[in-house]
C-alpha cells in the first residue's frame, strides 16, 4: 500500500517540484513568461539577491517574486508552433 501511495501521489509531486525549481533556476532576461495569476509579461531584471524578476507588461513593470512564475504556462507560451 505505501509503494503505491508513493507512485502514484510522492513521486509525481516530487518530479513537479524538481522542474519548477529547475525552471527558476534558469529564466533569464528577454525570456516570455506567464505568471500563475495569468499576467503574461517579459523579464527585464532578476534579483539573485531576493529571487524577484521585474516583468515587463503593457500596463508596465512589476516586481514578483519568481515562485509567482508558471512553468506549464511559460512553457506552452514559449513552445514553437506546429502550425504551417
Amino acid at each position: 500500500m505505501i509503494a503505491v501511495l508513493y507512485f502514484l501521489i510522492i513521486a509525481p509531486s516530487l518530479k513537479k517540484q524538481k522542474k519548477e525549481k529547475n525552471f527558476i533556476a534558469s529564466v533569464k532576461k528577454g525570456d516570455r513568461v506567464i505568471t500563475k495569476s495569468g499576467i503574461h509579461g517579459k523579464i527585464v531584471e532578476l534579483n539573485d539577491k531576493d529571487h524577484t524578476c521585474v516583468i515587463e507588461t503593457g500596463a508596465g513593470k512589476i516586481k514578483f517574486e519568481r515562485a509567482a512564475l508558471s512553468v506549464e504556462a511559460s512553457a506552452r507560451l514559449n513552445k514553437p508552433s506546429d502550425k504551417k
